[in-house]
């Protein structure tokens, strides 16, 4: 996989904590560059490890469908991004008071925002991909987006929340088409 296919990757997976995190952003009344990093590495971190996780799983199954590795990824992939689509686009959002401080909540936030980072680990194993690089670099995009995100919500507000999940997936889904045509071709 090359790495500009990883970095477009890293981009759709980071989408949901960009969106959660202009959204934390949003809701903390006064907030200091301590909000934003602590935000920014939980879900960087967390984006970083779970493809790892993922990857792992996946290595004792690569061996029993080989032959479907391609489709399994287009699967994954086109369901996590259509999920992200449909959520932003029907799903209307509930605003809670949620303790950003906590660090039981960023834990949530970190897991709920990293399962997909998780799925896509378990493509790139039935891909054969090496894990290191797409897992580093998953995990810094993320990092970035989630810290550029907080100010945005702070300045934006609600605006681009959904319209980036929309395109991250968008993204998610044109990846696993592109995986589909050149195994197919």
């Amino acid at each position: 996989m090359s790495l500009i296919t990883v970095v477009f990757v890293a981009f759709g997976l980071a989408m949901d904590a960009f969106a959660v995190s202009v959204a934390s952003g949003f809701a903390i009344k006064r907030l200091r560059a301590k909000h934003a990093l602590r935000i920014a590495l939980f879900f960087g971190l967390f984006q970083a490890f779970m493809p790892v996780i993922g990857w792992s799983a996946g290595l004792g199954l690569r061996g029993l469908i080989t032959a479907l590795d391609h489709w399994i990824a287009f699967g994954l992939l086109a369901g996590i991004g259509g999920r992200m689509i449909y959520e932003a686009a029907v799903i209307k959002s509930v605003e809670r008071k949620v303790d950003l401080e906590s660090i039981y909540v960023l834990l949530v936030l970190s897991v709920a925002t990293s399962i997909d980072a998780l799925v896509v680990g378990l493509s790139l194993s039935f891909l054969s991909v090496a894990i290191v690089t797409p897992a580093i670099v998953i995990g810094a995009i993320t990092f970035c987006c989630s810290f550029a995100g907080v100010y945005v919500g702070d300045h934006f507000g609600h605006f681009f929340e959904k319209k980036i999940e929309i395109l991250g997936g968008v993204v998610l889904i044109g990846i696993g088409l592109k995986i589909l045509i050149q195994h197919l071709a």
